[in-house]
């Protein structure tokens, strides 16, 4: 055999050798397959870390919703449990406006809290071990004179701040002493603001065998007059933050379990390491089996491979692994501090592990794509994918359309198209079939134009996105399956690359002078080529 054939063959036997799946490597060459056995590692180990972490992180979101539903029934005034719209309650007359706020300063006295309270939570201190008082704010037009009956008005729309400190001691001569200040012009008022800090333990978390946590809340009371409507929402906003607490004392095995979840964390960052340094070393070797590969091609036939040869190399999967394994890294990290209470946002650290698990499963698609009878899916993705992506775009322009003009006309009439956002989400909603007859329900008749046009809007989009686009969509996704279930019936057509491999060395030569070569594209996954020779 020639030199120039030798170097062929290698080139050949280490081409194949790449393209094998991990069992026909071994069966090959005896070689382990690392990767998948790292692979199959770092799903359990992740997946486990997950399910501790979001067990764990259920805890705290609970404890975090009960503290709200409990501060709220202790100092909102007939709080019935249930949130109207986006306030908690709402009041009508001026007396009650007057009971809801005297209600909660009256609750927030220091001898109240500690008795009708059933949690660990207590009102938070300053450096001098003082108790930290509660402020009291209104806001209010500086001058104003309002005559409905004659339609008339005088008001100066600058607004004046007016705030008093509500000692939690000293809560007896609060109202005497600070009588001008709940003097109230209600068509003056804004609205008022009443802000306290609480502390607060997690014991549950001890339950889970991990130290509690304690958290600070920052309370926010707002009667909200800003409408001058006749309705006063108040509102109640509660910012928590956990953090290390300063003294603690604990038996039993709560220590020691967090200090075995950080030696498990620190497990599954090194693995997620060896994971991606596996997967660069592969990348690194396909780069030079396609610059070989280049190389031999335009050294023996004048002619480049073809972008989907090229993208054989280029192994997109790989890249998905090593962005599973950065997000998994920076999550087991963050998942670290929050053990160590060095880190309070459990938020972030949820979307980094839970994004890097979703990855993970996905690339076992990879694997199975091995099989000619589980591939179908990963082939029919990729065949359908530019098709379905274009569609998208045109169809995204009508449905855009839709959005601005569903929530310009029905959002002052409809809670489903007050904003942009919820208009959208009502409209997939529609599109996929669910929710259809209490959309059309809840916009009632009193406006005839109005409701004319919900009907003549809904029944277009309904009938446009499910009857064509909806359809038009899936006929994309079964075009691309036809075609994938005929090429696994008849054989794919071969690039360049899948003839070298089977040793087909029937290329077209390309030469400066007298042949060229006459492309015919085939409508399909890759881009096989055709080439017919004639003489110019």
């Amino acid at each position: 055999m020639t030199l120039d054939g030798e170097k062929e063959e290698t080139l050949r036997d280490d081409l194949k050798y790449y393209f094998m799946s991990p069992c026909e490597k071994y069966r090959t060459r005896r070689n382990l397959p690392w990767k998948l056995c790292v692979q199959i590692l770092k799903i359990i180990m992740i997946t486990t870390q997950l399910i501790l972490f979001g067990l764990n992180n259920q805890l705290v979101v609970a404890y975090k919703e009960e503290n709200r539903m409990a501060l709220k029934n202790l100092f909102l005034k007939d709080y019935s449990g249930v949130d109207e719209d986006d306030y908690s309650i709402a009041v009508y007359t001026q007396q009650g406006v007057y009971d809801a706020l005297f209600h909660v300063l009256d609750q927030a006295s220091y001898s109240q809290l500690g008795n009708i309270s059933v949690g660990p939570i207590s009102y938070a201190e300053d450096e001098g071990g003082h108790l930290l008082p509660l402020v009291v704010c209104k806001r209010y037009y500086k001058r104003g004179i309002v005559e409905p009956s004659d339609d008339a008005y005088d008001i100066d729309a600058q607004l004046e701040h007016d705030c008093f400190p509500y000692h939690l001691k000293t809560q007896n001569q609060w109202k005497t002493e600070n009588a001008s200040f709940f003097s109230l012009e209600f068509y003056r008022l804004v609205d008022i603001e009443i802000t306290f800090y609480l502390k607060g333990i997690n014991l549950q978390s001890v339950r889970a065998r991990e130290l509690p946590d304690c958290y600070s809340f920052f309370v926010t009371i707002t009667f909200d007059n800003q409408g001058h409507s006749g309705k006063v929402k108040v509102f109640m906003d509660i910012d928590s933050m956990s953090s290390a607490c300063s003294d603690w004392k604990i038996s039993g095995t709560a220590q020691k379990n967090t200090q075995n979840l950080l030696v498990f964390d620190v497990f599954v960052i090194l693995i997620c390491l060896a994971s991606a340094v596996l997967c660069t070393r592969s990348i690194v070797l396909a780069v030079k089996l396609l610059q070989r590969f280049t190389r031999y091609f335009r050294e023996n036939y004048n002619r480049k491979i073809c972008d989907e040869d090229q993208s054989e190399f280029l192994n997109g999967w790989y890249l998905l692994v090593i962005v599973s394994d950065l997000l998994a890294i920076i999550g087991s990290i963050l998942k670290m501090e929050i053990q160590a209470k060095s880190l309070t946002n459990y938020d972030v650290c949820s979307i980094f592990l839970g994004t890097a698990t979703l990855i993970v499963w996905v690339g076992v698609i990879r694997y199975l794509g091995y099989f000619q009878k589980y591939n179908v899916l990963i082939l029919t993705m990729k065949a359908a994918f530019p098709k379905v992506l274009r569609f998208c775009c045109c169809a995204g322009m009508m449905y855009l359309g839709y959005t601005f003009c569903g929530w310009i006309v029905l959002g002052p009439y409809h809670e489903k198209f007050e904003s942009l956002s919820r208009v959208a989400e009502c409209l997939f909603s529609l599109l996929n079939g669910d929710d259809m007859f209490s959309t059309f329900a809840q916009l009632k008749d009193k406006n005839a134009v109005v409701w004319l046009f919900s009907r003549a809007y809904l029944y277009s989009f309904i009938s446009l996105f499910i009857y064509m686009v909806l359809s038009l969509f899936i006929a994309l996704i079964t075009d691309a399956y036809d075609t994938i279930k005929n090429y696994q019936k008849n054989g794919f057509p071969l690039t360049d690359l899948h003839k070298f491999l089977k040793d087909q060395n029937d290329f077209d030569i390309v030469e400066d002078g007298g042949q060229t070569a006459t492309v015919v594209g085939y409508p399909t996954l890759c881009c096989c080529q055709r080439y017919v020779n004639r003489l110019e």
